[in-house]
């Protein structure tokens, strides 16, 4: 079957991918595109997108996207992978932060000997602080001032 989206690459996206590979530098992702644009480029290898997508353990729509991604969008897009368009808005605001880390700070409940993230979650929850929280919120907003005996 003929591929609707040929990787061709330049002399010097070839070495950009070698050394992101060799260097295991950026993200694991990141390493994965070099690694499947490399073994996908008509100039080289020009391997099967089933032989690539069993060797680095992905599947073949992936290899698939990122053949699409790097002619639709270009070379750098598809290696560093597209940025939020906005940050993700904070799940508290600076208030809701204080009474978790004072609730934190305080006692645990009756038959408690110390705060779970969970149980601290529950509680948060409980004293109307906020209509629903997860315990890895609740650890995000602790991260910063982590004591010690804190469990998840």
């Amino acid at each position: 079957m003929q591929k609707k989206y040929i990787v061709r690459l330049t002399d010097d996206e070839r070495d950009t991918l070698a050394q992101v590979v060799k260097k295991l530098k950026g993200t694991a992702q990141k390493v994965r595109r070099a690694n499947i644009l490399l073994k996908a480029d008509a100039d080289g290898p020009a391997w099967t997108d089933a032989h690539i997508a069993e060797a680095f353990g992905c599947r073949t729509k992936t290899v698939e996207n990122v053949r699409e991604r790097l002619v639709t969008v270009g070379f750098t897009q598809t290696l560093d992978g597209k940025p939020r368009d906005t940050p993700r808005a904070k799940l508290l605001d600076g208030a809701q932060e204080a009474k978790v880390i004072a609730t934190r700070l305080g006692p645990p409940p009756a038959g408690f000997a110390h705060w779970t993230l969970r149980l601290l979650a529950e509680q948060v929850v409980a004293l109307e602080i906020v209509e629903s929280i997860s315990h890895e919120t609740v650890r995000q907003t602790l991260k910063k001032t982590r004591p010690a005996n804190v469990t998840g």
